[in-house]
């Protein structure tokens, strides 16, 4: 935080450019509430590209998947609003074919990102460490209907199957794909409770009272898109790769909710959940208990 006078804070946020983290940051972007003495800059970027930055601890408030929180911990608390919770549905693997879960063990899957909390959650269903490329998020699906990568450093490399995040969960069917599972469908199965994907973690150096502050902030951004919808959706539609007006609303649905206004008891046993059990998989070097602002 760079104090441009003794009256202003500045507070680098950054999140990642899709319509549900656009639809959360809305009323700040757009100067839509009261921010008193605190000024906020917006950076947008791909979430594996923040889960990497986190560690620089650049951002005062950053966006964050709750697998790399797991490294994190030390420099980042998080905040109790601004969740992105799969209830009941999450990040998807999909592939040309129906693959069984033995059959997908053997294959090479096209990932997001080793600090996502899909890859996590994936390697949690496949038992283990499995055969995977990194590639842009949104290529995943042309890769897959390709069977391999088609540009990058991996160019060439087959892929058979691929873990899909974002608006690829309601478009993966366009290109002739099919579901081999849904990871928030399996973990709700395996757990009875949602399947916690992604927060926001504001830096600890902050201090108490500018941690609060901001996070108040946050929520009220929170709150300003859910009670003016139209505006929101319409600001966070030019963040939807291949969505209308209607797959935006349904997608910002899925992922801004009464979850992400506060983890809540529910909410935060998830998390707990997530990081003991990745853990215990030994996906995760250290067990870490998740710490929200008071």
């Amino acid at each position: 935080m760079i104090s441009e006078n003794e009256n202003t804070c500045l507070i680098k946020v950054a999140h990642s450019p899709d319509p549900d983290d656009a639809f959360m940051f809305y009323a700040l972007a757009k100067n839509c509430i009261p921010t008193g003495k605190y000024r906020f800059t917006h950076k947008l970027v791909d979430i594996e590209t923040l889960n990497q930055l986190a560690h620089t601890g650049y951002y005062e408030l950053t966006a964050l998947s709750l697998h790399a929180y797991a490294y994190l911990n030390d420099k980042y608390i998080l905040c109790p609003c601004g969740a992105s919770m799969g209830d009941n549905y999450g990040p998807m693997l999909v592939a040309k074919e129906k693959f069984t879960h033995e059959e997908l063990r053997k294959k090479t899957i096209a990932v997001p990102g080793t600090m996502t909390t899909a890859f996590l959650a994936a390697g949690m269903y496949m038992d283990g460490p499995f055969d995977y490329v990194v590639v842009p998020f949104d290529r995943i699906l042309d890769y897959v209907e390709a069977g391999k990568v088609l540009e990058g450093e991996n160019a060439g490399r087959e892929v058979a199957a691929g873990l899909i995040i974002h608006e690829g969960q309601l478009t993966y069917m366009k290109q002739g794909l099919q579901l081999i599972v849904d990871t928030g469908v399996w973990w709700m199965e395996q757990t009875g409770y949602p399947l916690p994907l992604g927060a926001n973690g504001i830096r600890r150096d902050l201090g108490e009272e500018n941690i609060r502050e901001v996070n108040r902030i946050l929520k009220e951004s929170i709150q300003y898109g859910l009670d003016h919808r139209q505006p929101a959706i319409e600001y966070a539609l030019q963040y939807g790769r291949g969505l209308d007006l209607q797959l935006a609303d349904q997608f910002v649905g899925m992922y801004v909710n009464d979850w992400t206004l506060d983890f809540g008891p529910r909410g935060r046993k998830a998390v707990e959940l997530l990081l003991e059990r990745g853990w215990q998989c030994g996906l995760i070097p250290q067990h870490v208990k998740p710490e929200f602002v008071d």
